[in-house]
């Protein structure tokens, strides 16, 4: 049960049809093209009010919908026939400003005449120039970029109708509070001005005072912060072996997509390359790649083209991808309310999810502030031994095998079978022989390997003691099975930090 608080009053809500909010034809029959019936709980309730002409401050945790919450107001009160931009929405990154444009472009398909134009550094200004030449009536755009062109003359705010500031907590993060009331001081003052954010610190309801006339207050909350959906936990693992546990969870699970986070460029840059050394498809996402390479990279991570992405909080802050199975917090947060950001990015539209945190030393204490405030319980894992990563593999590798010999779908090479028969070989050897083969085995015989017992303790955090084992490098042994083609590969060493 959702609850619901507009205007300081608390209702409780039941579902609403998008065909209840009082909707347009062309819109109704955009959502409908889109998949969707039924209104998420902060479109429910935003929708009517902003239609209606209010101010709204429009509080929601990440992947809630708070985008088509705005967006169809938005579209609804602009004058197709009017050549000038009568709505602005500014966002905290280029990648969430693209994002919000695909939305608005989809949910206006059939409102003809309607253009929506994204405006944002590191864009050539003449491909920005001409759409605004063109009469875009919907402008998407970061901070910077819009006050350039108002600087310019080249974006004029004068028959501006609606404001909406799209995740504002994460814009006065980056600093962006005078940009914005530079903005909101130019623009008209009749305009509506909507404030949507996941949270809402002391400076943005500071700004909502000052710039907001009687706003209706739209608060959907939850029994917990986070998104119910998602498994969470956490693994205590020394620095060092913090590449080794990722890489063994990937292959444990079989996971096929997920987000890493760190909380520096060097470390996403120095993580993406221990993961494609070891077979995997990954790249990364920070604040110092140009425009192109993100553009690249999340066209890639949308169409499946990379398993996992490794971002920084800002980079990711505009990822919007379905069937992210996996978010890895291999840094863990500095900000009780990142952490939130980051695990909305799994779990999504009631799908299942995982959010996994790497834990070092006194960092455990950071895990149980995590937990006060979304008051959920992050549960302690063992990492996986070597034995069990193996035979995880290998059952990933014998339901392939099984599915494939069910479907019948494969080239029978009996001959070469009789031909091993006849030479004295049994089934089991001729088998066993081909499953070496198809697992990268070496063509000469190899030596049975030794077996030892997992280091299990080597990863998790030395307990305080006066005197401790001088420490020994775990995983001597390569990994000798697995579906991504890593077999006896040699690993790249490990930078000791």
């Amino acid at each position: 049960m959702y609850v619901v608080r507009i205007a300081s009053s608390d209702i409780y809500m039941t579902p609403k049809l998008f065909t209840e909010l009082g909707l347009s034809d062309e819109l109704i029959k955009a959502v409908g093209k889109l998949g969707f019936e039924q209104a998420a709980p902060i479109q429910a309730e935003a929708i009517p009010v902003l239609l209606a002409g209010h101010d709204v401050v429009g509080q929601s945790q990440t992947g809630s919908g708070k985008t088509a919450a705005f967006a169809i107001p938005a579209i609804e009160k602009t004058d197709a026939q009017l050549r000038a931009v009568q709505v602005l929405i500014l966002c905290p990154t280029r990648e969430l400003a693209v994002q919000v444009s695909e939305e608005v472009h989809k949910l206006s398909h059939f409102k003809r005449g309607i253009h929506a134009l994204p405006i944002y550094g590191g864009q050539s200004y003449d491909r920005q120039l001409i759409g605004l030449k063109q009469g875009a009536q919907i402008v998407i755009g970061t901070p910077g970029r819009v006050m350039d062109h108002m600087r310019r003359g080249t974006l004029k705010l004068d028959k501006v109708k609606m404001v909406i500031l799209d995740e504002a907590d994460v814009m006065f993060n980056m600093g962006f509070r005078e940009d914005i009331e530079f903005v909101l001081q130019a623009v008209p003052k009749s305009r509506q001005t909507v404030f949507f954010s996941a949270t809402m610190p002391r400076p943005i309801r500071d700004l909502i005072e000052k710039f907001a006339r009687d706003p209706k207050t739209i608060k959907i909350e939850q029994k917990t912060v986070t998104v119910p959906t998602v498994e969470q936990s956490y693994y205590e693992v020394d620095r060092r072996f913090k590449v080794e546990l990722l890489t063994r969870i990937i292959d444990i699970h079989d996971l096929k997509l997920g987000i890493i986070f760190c909380n520096t460029k060097r470390m996403v840059d120095e993580l993406v390359g221990h993961l494609e050394a070891a077979g995997y498809q990954a790249d990364g996402l920070h604040g110092d790649m140009s425009q192109m390479v993100r553009d690249r990279v999340m066209n890639k991570f949308r169409k499946s083209g990379l398993e996992f992405l490794v971002a920084t909080d800002v980079a990711a802050r505009g990822i919007d991808v379905d069937d992210i199975q996996v978010v890895f917090n291999y840094d863990l947060p500095y900000d009780v309310e990142d952490y939130v950001h980051r695990i909305g990015r799994t779990g999504r539209a009631g799908r299942s999810g995982r959010a996994i945190s790497f834990v070092a030393g006194r960092e455990i204490f950071q895990i149980r502030n995590i937990e006060r405030y979304t008051n959920t319980r992050i549960h302690r894992v063992r990492p996986p031994t070597e034995a069990e990563v193996e035979a995880a593999l290998d059952n990933v590798f014998l339901a392939k095998l099984r599915a494939t010999l069910k479907s019948g779908e494969f080239r029978r090479q009996d001959h070469l079978v009789e031909r091993l028969l006849e030479e004295g070989f049994s089934t089991t050897d001729i088998s066993s022989a081909l499953l070496h083969h198809i697992q990268g085995g070496e063509t000469d015989s190899a030596p049975e390997p030794v077996k030892t017992k997992p280091r299990i303790e080597e990863f998790e955090r030395p307990a305080p003691k006066t005197f401790q084992k001088p420490f020994q490098k775990p995983f001597q042994k390569p990994f000798v099975k697995g579906p991504r083609d890593r077999q006896n590969d040699s690993r790249p060493p490990r930078t000791r930090h």
